[in-house]
């Protein structure tokens, strides 16, 4: 239900999807949209659920697709619960409370493809974590829950995780900031059976290590925003 969208800058295109296509094992589309601005990554099994954008201007940053039967309810649903429309359409584009991006979209995404196996460990994009900052937290909890039909399954000080259905490619995740900032912002979290060799393989393509903590290590690509890599055990296999 949900689809995550690295959005490079100008500038950062080409290494972005140099990355990440390596980072995830996929394939790559042709280009589509008006400008040919649009790219998707393809697994080798399960559905379509993560793309590249690239933006005309502005730094790199990451949003939001979700998948719903029909758009127009869905943003009605969405405004009466603290979104603001941003161009509607075919496909609609709104701002979180918190002014985080994200669009409705109808396309299939119903199938999470199998972790990728590496030769001794594997892995998969996992979730999207949203970066709120405190005075904004609850607020967007509640909103995503009920934009998402997600319940909240779990939520400490820190991080609050919505119930995804077993469909879903992504999970997602609400992680309370220690430091405030002005808007709501997110970065992709990958599971692994062996953090260590994930974390040696991307930086072997040219990602830093930027933290590491007891459960994750922070990366940053060679373009684009942050992204860690998490204990989370990989999924077994494509879950229909």
């Amino acid at each position: 239900m949900d689809d995550r969208v690295p959005r490079p800058g100008p500038g950062d295109l080409e290494p972005a999807v140099a990355h990440w296509t390596a980072v995830t094992g996929y394939g790559l589309s042709t280009s589509r949209g008006e400008g040919g601005e649009f790219s998707s990554l393809l697994p080798a099994d399960g559905d379509v659920h993560l793309a590249v954008q690239r933006l005309g201007e502005g730094p790199s940053r990451l949003h939001l697709d979700l998948h719903v039967a029909e758009v127009g309810p869905t943003v009605e649903r969405a405004v009466a619960e603290g979104a603001t429309l941003v161009r509607d359409g075919e496909y609609a584009v709104l701002d979180s409370p918190g002014g985080f991006p994200f669009c409705l979209v109808t396309h299939r995404a119903v199938v999470r493809p199998a972790p990728v196996d590496w030769g001794g460990h594997t892995s998969i994009v996992d979730q999207v974590c949203l970066d709120v900052p405190p005075r904004l937290h609850e607020r967007e909890l509640a909103f995503w829950s009920a934009v998402t039909g997600w319940e909240v399954q779990g939520s400490g000080s820190e991080f609050s995780r919505l119930s995804r259905p077993a469909q879903s490619p992504l999970n997602l995740l609400v992680q309370r900031l220690d430091d405030d900032q002005e808007l709501v912002t997110a970065h992709l979290d990958l599971a692994t059976s062996d953090r260590a060799a994930e974390t040696a393989r991307h930086e072997a393509l040219g990602a830093r290590v930027a933290g590491v903590f007891d459960e994750w290590t922070v990366l940053e690509p060679p373009a684009g925003p942050t992204y860690c890599i998490t204990d989370r055990v990989p999924d077994q296999g494509p879950v229909a």
